[in-house]
């Protein structure tokens, strides 16, 4: 039997162990399982993976950064973007590596023309690491907007010429999530037009308001469920390397 899952604090609505079973399913596998393994902190990592004999996990909120001093080894990538959501497990050692960007990568690079080259990004926690290391690769120039001042700009200094300017708006925080779906960010989404892609992380719901007031303005609108189904299948590949 091959043991797989996904480490966090609240996995409740987890995507992963319903999208894994169904993959299982459509692969024809009948020894793996993939299991939602709640943890209330990080320094009980080995006892979980040795307890459930993990072969592989994923990692979520809170814990992207605070298991990587657990790890034995970690990728480039993911060193460089200082998160984890993927981990390999090999003769009880625990490898570190990133698809979160892979999946960012995949499904924003099909929408890109010429004139988007500067992005707004909202939230400055670990799921905006990510989303920094492929713009900045890409020579995307960023801005990232916060309610506190670790961000370039708080949220009441978005004005409608920097809304316009910056073609490329990403939302990596979870307003507007289930339950809360009629939260959202205000902006002056008027500025907002056909040239912008706006892209919410948030896959719960498939449509949050953000984006549901961008696609008012004609907008590209990218729902994280894609992302999120881009990782989850490069996860499966490296277990499987």
């Amino acid at each position: 039997m091959r043991n797989f899952g996904v480490i966090g604090a609240h996995l409740t609505h987890s995507f992963s162990p319903d999208y894994f079973a169904y993959k299982f399913k459509q692969l024809g596998l009948n020894d793996c399982t993939y299991l939602p393994l709640e943890m209330e902190s990080i320094h009980s990592i080995q006892r979980v993976v040795e307890t459930n004999k993990l072969n592989g996990f994923n990692v979520t909120i809170p814990f992207k950064q605070s298991i990587i001093p657990y790890l034995d080894s970690i990728s480039p990538e993911a060193a460089a973007i200082n998160a984890v959501n993927t981990v390999i497990v090999k003769a009880g050692q625990l490898h570190g590596t990133n698809t979160d960007y892979m999946g960012f990568a995949n499904s924003l690079s099909k929408h890109l023309t010429s004139h988007h080259k500067n992005a707004l990004i909202f939230g400055t926690g670990g799921s905006s690491k990510a989303i920094k290391f492929v713009l900045k690769s890409w020579g995307i120039q960023y801005i990232l907007v916060s309610r506190s001042s670790q961000g370039d700009f708080t949220y009441d200094q978005l004005t409608p010429q920097l809304i316009e300017e910056h073609t490329i708006i990403v939302n990596a925080t979870p307003r507007g999530m289930y339950p809360h779906v009629d939260d959202c960010i205000a902006l002056p989404f008027d500025a907002l037009s056909a040239k912008h892609i706006c892209y919410d992380l948030i896959y719960n719901p498939a449509e949050t308001q953000f984006l549901k007031n961008a696609k008012a303005q004609q907008a590209t609108v990218i729902s994280g469920l894609e992302m999120l189904t881009i990782q989850a299948d490069k996860s499966w590949d490296i277990w499987n390397m």
